[in-house]
């Protein structure tokens, strides 16, 4: 098993129309778009499509990490809570002769459409090129090794690969993350202080090496 893509809330986010509908719940991210493609105009389907790019834990029992319940005083019993309507796989309040519950595993329990981890902490770092001195600034998962950060830092430099990732003079680990190599979180400190954390983001140096090799 290699590691988990990790992403961030802001990516999720941008998936969210009925032709590429991603959510994330309970940590996880899921890309939904074939349920939907599956079964294109069920009514069903109106819940999951209003709440696509966003995070729907909170239709979850963090425990039995099924979707909330709750007991039916009319009916005395207990029955799914879905306050924003009842959604696919999920059975009528009342017996249906018409209702088909042979569709085998329920969407939210369905490995196969998870894509990655949602990210538990997010940072936004400084990368500049000293070759160019060109500055970008970028989002990251805190989980992330620099190799991974590198990846995401190629649309802006194709070549980065090529160049020594330096924190204050120091030879970044590129199999470690920034918290691994030093590079510490330091936005509670800096509330304490009533600082403005924006103005002191973390500053990664690029040093240019012989060879441009393209990954």
């Amino acid at each position: 098993m290699g590691r988990p893509k990790y992403f961030t809330p802001a990516e999720v986010s941008l998936h969210n129309t009925i032709s590429d509908n991603w959510v994330s719940y309970m940590g996880k991210v899921y890309n939904l778009t074939p349920l939907l493609q599956e079964h294109a105009g069920d009514v069903l389907l109106k819940p999951i499509i209003e709440f696509a790019g966003k995070d729907i834990s909170h239709w979850f029992d963090p425990k039995t990490k099924d979707i909330q319940t709750h007991i039916d005083a009319r009916a005395e019993c207990k029955k799914y809570c879905t306050p924003n309507g009842r959604f696919f796989h999920i059975h009528p309040a009342n017996p249906h002769t018409d209702w088909a519950n042979d569709f085998g595993q329920s969407w939210w329990k369905d490995s196969k459409y998870e894509v990655g981890v949602l990210s538990s902490k997010t940072r936004v770092i400084r990368i500049i090129n000293t070759l160019t001195s060109q500055e970008q600034s970028i989002e990251v998962c805190a989980e992330e090794n620099m190799t991974e950060i590198l990846q995401r830092y190629l649309k802006y430099n194709a070549h980065a690969a090529s160049y020594t990732w330096k924190y204050m003079g120091t030879n970044l680990d590129m199999s470690q993350t920034l918290e691994e190599n030093g590079i510490s979180e330091e936005a509670e400190e800096f509330y304490e202080l009533r600082m403005d954390a924006d103005q002191y983001t973390p500053a990664i140096h690029l040093y240019f090496n012989d060879d441009l090799t393209e990954l």
